[in-house]
């Protein structure tokens, strides 16, 4: 027996299709790189990890970030505990697609070291999350496709599938939940080359500050080791005065500016 379409139900179909036309994988992660974040901000940060057994290291780090006319630059300073007082990470993102640039000081080397392109896979100062991971991947180097659509604690989301563009990858594929009101990415899977997956990044909590949508809770879990690296986020304030030379490796050897 063939279905009756009626006429209500044919423009509810057309507009539906209409809509899922209008936007594609691309388009919703160009809106989440170019999500509005101010043009300076500050934070402290608390990273504390847990090893498989339950065991946990905590660190806190101050922030800084610039918008250029570039891309985006950030800078890290470690202030706890004594381990790690005096470790700095600077991240130079660029918005025409280049990798990332980056670097770390090490007080007990007392030197800057660049992070090299086969390294960025390695883990961040013992973390969960690896050098490439704190940077701000840009959409070109993937190919992403909208594969669903889900709803996460409540909030309507986009799932994008992004397949690397790079030859040998960290991961095969990342499928990331993205809010459609606030283009902010709710969770994302990492998968390997067999499609398993082998890490999860959770947003615990994400919060509207000075008109601007800021994660300030997120867990990065790796479900090979059994580990994760939480990281959360206070004091945030943004379009405060920085100067660009904050973001200079003669910066990360003096430290955090008082």
């Amino acid at each position: 027996m063939k279905t009756k379409i009626t006429l209500v139900a044919l423009a509810l179909i057309m507009s539906s299709a209409s809509l899922h036309a209008q936007i594609d994988g691309r388009t919703i992660m160009d809106n989440v790189y170019n999500r509005p974040t101010g043009n300076t901000m500050q934070a402290t940060l608390r990273m504390q990890i847990t090893n498989a057994r339950g065991a946990t290291r905590d660190r806190e780090i101050v922030q800084y970030s610039i918008d250029t006319a570039e891309g985006e630059k950030k800078i890290m300073f470690f202030e706890n505990p004594a381990d790690v007082r005096g470790t700095s990470f600077m991240t130079w993102s660029w918005d025409d697609g280049r990798d990332d640039d980056q670097w770390i000081y090490l007080p007990a080397l007392k030197r800057v070291k660049r992070i090299a392109s086969d390294s960025k896979n390695d883990s961040f100062m013992g973390s969960d999350f690896t050098y490439d991971d704190l940077g701000d991947r840009h959409p070109s180097e993937d190919t992403h496709t909208l594969i669903g659509e889900e709803t996460v604690d409540g909030l309507p989301c986009y799932v994008v599938e992004s397949v690397p563009l790079e030859k040998n990858p960290a991961y095969a594929k990342t499928i990331t939940r993205i809010h459609k009101d606030s283009w902010v990415g709710l969770r994302k899977e990492y998968f390997d080359s067999r499609g398993e997956l082998v890490k999860v990044l959770e947003i615990g909590k994400r919060e509207k500050i000075d008109g601007f949508w800021v994660v300030t809770d997120m867990t990065m879990k790796d479900l090979d080791r059994g580990s994760s690296t939480r990281i959360t986020m206070n004091a945030v304030r943004f379009d405060i005065p920085l100067n660009d030379q904050l973001f200079s490796e003669r910066q990360m050897r003096i430290g955090q500016p008082r």
